[in-house]
């Protein structure tokens, strides 16, 4: 049976607000407080409504949380802002701190969340926080092994400012044309919703700001790796395929580096499984914590 989602209204009217920085940021919970925490991290350009298809059937299991992070979404897009990914895995603590939860988090990340999983990881290594496990859905573990979309190059370039002027509803479809599966294109009124989470407070005008985390990738990739690659934490990477971002590509170089790879490919499937095939994710995703409980007992 197919997942039914959340409207984006609806989702946007469940948003909960907190203060970073001087800055105000939307975030949601859902799910029972005693229950493990489980903290979605978002991709680019979009936001925490990507995870609207599992947020329902994963708060029947765990306490969810997730925010839209600095720069995306419903949350400030302050225009001269320096955007870092070591920045909105701060955010992130920030957040975990507020709702007191200490320890034992779990974490289900995607595209430039995937990165942000990766500091908490090494974080993690450093004992700045605690994490209970871990999974990757499409995103640029390796900086060798991604492959930008022609507009993120040009987001990165010289012209980078006004290539996000530029940037409309049109160019986003055009863009998800080339990184979801054939079959799994999102449709006209996803489309729009979409580009309604993007486009809000002026977001086209911060994306070369944003974009700045591909080098920042490169920085950090041997830090990352290497607390990926000593990490007791338990990790799966869900991939969809057919991804020319991060696809079937990504998860062999995932199985070279990556000692006892847990991963799953999802064939036909796109950049974006958790709304392309959120049936599958969420099918393995749960098989996995079932595996991460036995092993715990």
């Amino acid at each position: 049976m197919a997942l039914p989602g959340i409207a984006l209204d609806q989702w946007r009217a469940q948003c909960q607000h907190f203060e970073f920085k001087g800055h105000q940021l939307c975030y949601w919970t859902a799910g029972p407080e005693d229950a493990p925490p489980l903290l979605l991290i978002h991709g680019f350009p979009t936001a925490s409504w990507d995870w609207h298809y599992l947020w329902r059937p994963l708060a029947e299991h765990y306490r969810l949380i997730a925010c839209d992070m600095l720069g995306f979404g419903y949350s400030a897009k302050p225009a001269g802002h320096a955007y870092s990914l070591l920045e909105q895995a701060d955010l992130h603590q920030a957040l975990l701190a507020q709702l007191r939860i200490t320890d034992g988090v779990h974490l289900l990340a995607h595209d430039y969340g995937d990165s942000v999983a990766q500091e908490l990881l090494a974080r993690h290594q450093e004992g700045r926080i605690k994490l209970a496990s871990c999974v990757f859905l499409n995103g640029g573990l390796f900086p060798e092994t991604h492959h930008p979309v022609l507009v993120q190059k040009l987001l990165l370039s010289p012209v980078g400012p006004l290539i996000g002027r530029l940037f409309n509803r049109k160019k986003l479809e055009a863009s998800f044309a080339k990184v979801f599966g054939p079959d799994t294109l999102p449709g006209s009124a996803e489309l729009d919703d979409f580009w309604t989470l993007i486009s809000h407070d002026n977001g086209p005008a911060i994306m070369h700001r944003l974009i700045r985390y591909m080098p920042e990738r490169r920085q950090q990739r041997d830090r990352w790796v290497a607390a990926m690659q000593a990490t007791q934490v338990p990790m799966r990477l869900i991939d969809g395929a057919v991804d020319p971002i991060s696809g079937l590509h990504m998860v062999e170089r995932y199985r070279v580096l990556i000692p006892q790879a847990d991963t799953v490919v999802l064939d036909g499937i796109g950049h974006y499984p958790q709304t392309e095939a959120p049936e599958a994710v969420l099918a393995h995703y749960l098989e996995f914590r079932q595996a991460v409980a036995q092993a715990a007992d």
